[in-house]
């Protein structure tokens, strides 16, 4: 057995190679078949023709479509993410809290926050917000779709954060109480740091999720660039190249927040490790100059 081979299964021998080779075979195969299907099908109705794909090359289309479409995505999805941070990271603290009344109360709302359907929430807020007049009339449809996902998103980062500090060792809560540390400086200057390290993958795909849901905005009449999408195609005569293209850029898109938020995680944990190396070192170096039948402390 190499040493590459994991030890979660057991590796396959000779057969078993040869096995999993033909079913890759054969699921790439198959995908490339479907794959073709489709080009044929839109092929034969005319939808891969120059003239459905002209409209792109011009820059008015973009600029009266496609832009303010993309302006309108990345706009929710950054506010709703930036909101959704600060809450999930305030009641994922509040579930943590010692007093149980205040777990209770946090646990409840973000149970609720979570069941509700990201689009009935749209909906519901977008009539309230226009029966009472709460924003402006060119901001209702922003308002509602920010909140909304603010409301579900933060609540599923209060429970990336409950877990991301749980998951901690129990050793950095005993040496810091050791310290004398409040409740405050534990969670502000010893949890947190360490967990939102381990938890930066779960929260790049709750962005994820915050960026592609702003999309459902266009029931609600949000110029989103899905809804900018729909309304090229009825414009051009080309529904299908115009949501090829609204597919590459929301793609595009996600490929960016990940690639990012990698590079962040990547900078955090080289900070963390090159810190933890400093300690490693000081320490070494303290029990270097202690004189020789002495402890760290001095004494014998």
């Amino acid at each position: 057995m190499s040493a590459a081979s994991s030890v979660l299964f057991d590796a396959p021998g000779p057969r078993g190679r040869i096995r999993h080779q033909v079913y890759s075979v054969l699921v790439v195969v198959a995908v490339a078949a479907f794959l073709w299907v489709l080009y044929k099908g839109f092929a034969d109705n005319g939808q891969f023709t120059a003239a459905k794909w002209k409209p792109f090359l011009d820059a008015e289309v973009w600029s009266t479509y496609l832009l303010p479409g993309l302006k309108g995505t990345v706009v929710a999805a950054l506010l709703s993410i930036v909101f959704a941070l600060v809450i999930g990271m305030v009641f994922g603290i509040l579930r943590l809290s010692e007093h149980r009344v205040v777990r209770w109360i946090a646990g409840a709302i973000v149970e609720v926050a979570r069941a509700i359907p990201v689009l009935i929430l749209m909906i519901f807020l977008f009539a309230l917000f226009s029966k009472n007049k709460l924003f402006a009339v060119d901001q209702l449809a922003l308002a509602a779709v920010v909140i909304a996902l603010t409301v579900y998103n933060g609540s599923v980062i209060a429970e990336i954060v409950r877990a991301g500090i749980n998951s901690l060792p129990k050793g950095q809560t005993e040496a810091a109480v050791a310290l004398g540390m409040r409740k405050n400086q534990l969670m502000r200057l010893v949890l947190l740091p360490q967990a939102i390290t381990a938890m930066l993958p779960a929260l790049v795909s709750q962005m994820v999720v915050a960026l592609k849901d702003s999309a459902l905005g266009y029931q609600i009449t949000y110029t989103e660039i899905v809804r900018s999408g729909q309304q090229l195609g009825a414009a051009q005569q080309n529904t299908i190249p115009a949501l090829i293209i609204i597919a590459v850029v929301m793609i595009v898109l996600n490929m960016t927040l990940t690639f990012v938020a990698t590079k962040l995680e990547a900078r955090l944990r080289a900070r963390k490790k090159s810190k933890g190396t400093g300690l490693v070192l000081a320490a070494d170096s303290i029990i270097t100059d202690a004189a020789p039948g002495m402890d760290i402390t001095g004494k014998k």
